[in-house]
């Protein structure tokens, strides 16, 4: 089979457990190019910030916000927004239990609180910039995505809002909140019919929980070494750990790159 195009997670996938990028990662992705297969990024980040990591990739194009808002080639080209009588919902089930939200827009990020320590630690977690305070952002401005700050002896109190969210954990104290029905798979199939492509010409590489739908729906989908457990068996291929070389391998793997490449 020769695929066309490859999706590429980022935490734990193109970068290591510091968020730096593997140089031989940065090797691969150059080749790769060479031989004329686009690599895009897939993640559950928001726009704001990947802009550095894809720069140096050469990356053009995106599924962010876990499917929500996908570019090609910098014109978006979908958005899938959290309805705002849902988001009234989850703001006043979190505000009763104490739970801090930062709300995800296409152009920035917001918390409703000034200070909470989940927050402040799941956030710089990222090694990004911590959110503004605004509690009223998410009332003016498209929501994609929410992180619900609590942990994992919380979430049955959020049971009752599975009709209007999916809900992924990616920290041990913040949850990703979704559109219901909302996945990287969902963006990349937005970005795969505006190319033309079916699901058999894609691969996918990832490592989380929010990457089962996006591998199980690729022609050929790669958990990386240091995957979630949970997330193999959605996989075609494990390849070795995000630092030896998972990435070059996994290509190996899919036919897009030789084994002896430089």
């Amino acid at each position: 089979m020769s695929y066309k195009i490859v999706f590429f997670d980022i935490d734990g996938t193109l970068v290591n457990e510091e968020k730096e990028i593997p140089a031989d990662t940065v090797a691969a992705i150059r080749e790769l190019k060479e031989r004329g297969v686009e690599p895009v990024i897939a993640t559950g980040r928001a726009p704001y910030f990947i802009k550095p990591l894809a720069e140096r990739l050469g990356i053009e194009s995106f599924v962010c916000l876990n499917g929500g808002y996908v570019v090609y080639k910098g014109e978006p080209l979908y958005k899938h927004t959290i309805e705002k009588n849902a988001l009234e919902k989850l703001v006043a089930l979190a505000a009763r239990h104490g739970h801090g939200l930062v709300f995800e827009g296409e152009h920035t990020f917001c918390a409703d609180r000034e200070e909470h320590p989940f927050i402040t630690e799941s956030v710089l977690s990222l090694k990004v910039e911590l959110p503004a305070y605004n509690p009223d952002f998410w009332r003016t401005a498209d929501i994609f995505q929410v992180f619900l700050h609590c942990e994992s002896k919380d979430e049955p109190l959020y049971e009752a809002l599975k009709t209007d969210f999916t809900l992924i954990r990616w920290h041990p104290y913040a949850m990703d909140v979704l559109p219901a029905g909302g996945s990287k798979a969902r963006g990349i199939a937005a970005m795969l019919e505006k190319l033309g492509y079916t699901a058999s010409d894609a691969v996918a590489f990832g490592d989380g929980l929010n990457d089962k739908e996006m591998l199980a729906y690729v022609g050929f989908g790669v958990a990386m070494g240091n995957s979630n457990p949970e997330l193999l068996p959605y996989a075609d291929f494990v390849t070795t750990h995000v630092d030896e070389q998972g990435i070059r391998n996994g290509l190996i793997e899919a036919g897009l790159l030789p084994v002896y490449s430089a």
